[in-house]
């Protein structure tokens, strides 16, 4: 698998097709595979930014995050923050996660710049969350019967 295609737009911005990749992606692993039951189109999808990465020729969604601006409608995050990251399991081991991450943190600096980031992330994910600058900034949490933690990365110096 080589580089995907990026595409970072609002809501209203996307078509159809990638509207229901995304959605589709979240739920085969946040749902399915994590078994977490819960209802993702949680309405904050209507107030923020979506990160698509996917396949060059296929089309096919590949990695997936959710931007959020500062203090969305339905949030009480105060911070730009990036959630709902996914990689589709059949492009994980390849740097995708990775890669998705870079394309996130440079996306939300383009559109809040000068802004710190902040995440949620799934606890066993932690070192990897660190070795992109994010730091703990809470204890663990139960969040859906997987354990969490925040986490925030501060804005790169202009």
């Amino acid at each position: 698998m080589g580089e995907l295609l990026w595409h970072c737009a609002p809501l209203h911005e996307l078509n159809a097709v990638q509207l229901y990749q995304a959605l589709a992606l979240r739920a085969r692993v946040f749902v399915l595979e994590q078994q977490c039951v819960y209802l993702d189109p949680d309405g904050v999808d209507l107030h923020s930014w979506h990160l698509l990465g996917s396949e060059p020729g296929s089309g096919d969604l590949q990695a997936y995050a959710r931007l959020l601006p500062p203090l969305a409608k339905g949030t009480s995050h105060v911070l730009p923050e990036i959630g709902r990251v996914v990689t589709a399991p059949e492009a994980r081991g390849a740097g995708q996660g990775r890669r998705l991450m870079q394309e996130a943190v440079q996306a939300c600096g383009r559109l809040w710049p000068g802004q710190d980031l902040a995440l949620s992330a799934q606890a066993h994910l932690q070192g990897f969350y660190a070795s992109l600058g994010f730091e703990p900034v809470s204890a663990v949490y139960d969040e859906d019967g997987i354990d969490h933690i925040d986490m925030q990365r501060k804005a790169d110096p202009r």
